[in-house]
């Protein structure tokens, strides 16, 4: 269950990117009254959370409405993670776990942020749905583990929320080089757990013994 928590609070704090997405808020809510900034930041969170737990609960339906395999959704998401993990090592933009440049000029013609481009695709971008749905497949028949990858969702949920709150503080503290570290350094333990999806997914689906 440990193992399992640290895993899944790795990588939902990498694909979410609480520090990252705090600095863009600051940004799209510069003017806003605090009372704003607190009433966009809850409710951003709220409809993210939404979002993300119910592809983690609902994420096998889904795959087995579309006919897709467990073992493909091992690897395409491990491609889709190490991709995000890539950008995050070399601090470039891939669009997994950001706006489009259209997106983000929209989102400064918004009076409100909250759902979009806050909830998604800031918070639950493809980065981190993908992620839900595929550590929950994961942990499939084992209830303690599967709660712990929900647990270790609302924690990083909790984290984001209150990142969002001190958004202006930490953009200072940290400043520019500090934010690359820290998402440099989750980027790397990110980039080992998606080779390993892809691993697991490559040999589940039983190419290797053809």
């Amino acid at each position: 269950m440990i193992e399992i928590a640290g895993v899944a609070l790795a990588t939902f704090f990498a694909t979410v990117g609480p520090i990252d997405v705090s600095a863009i808020f600051a940004a799209l809510t510069a003017g806003a009254s605090p009372e704003e900034r607190r009433s966009i930041a809850i409710r951003g969170t709220v409809t993210a959370t939404i979002i993300l737990m119910v592809f983690a609960l609902l994420g096998k339906f889904i795959l087995a409405t579309l006919g897709i395999s467990l073992a493909a959704l091992r690897t395409a998401g491990g491609v889709l993670l190490l991709l995000i993990s890539i950008e995050m090592v070399f601090a470039r933009s891939s669009g997994a776990t950001s706006t489009t440049d259209e997106e983000a000029r929209e989102a400064r013609h918004r009076h409100d942020i909250a759902v979009f481009p806050l909830a998604t695709p800031l918070i639950a971008g493809p980065g981190a749905i993908g992620a839900a749905i595929l550590l929950m497949a994961n942990a499939e028949g084992r209830l303690v583990q599967q709660l712990a990858v929900l647990g270790s969702l609302l924690a990083v949920m909790l984290v984001t929320f209150v990142s969002l709150l001190t958004a202006s503080q930490i953009h200072r503290f940290l400043g520019v080089t500090g934010m690359h570290v820290i998402s440099r350094i989750f980027g790397i333990l990110l980039s080992a757990l998606a080779v390993q999806f892809v691993f697991d997914g490559i040999a589940q689906s039983g190419l290797l013994n053809r």
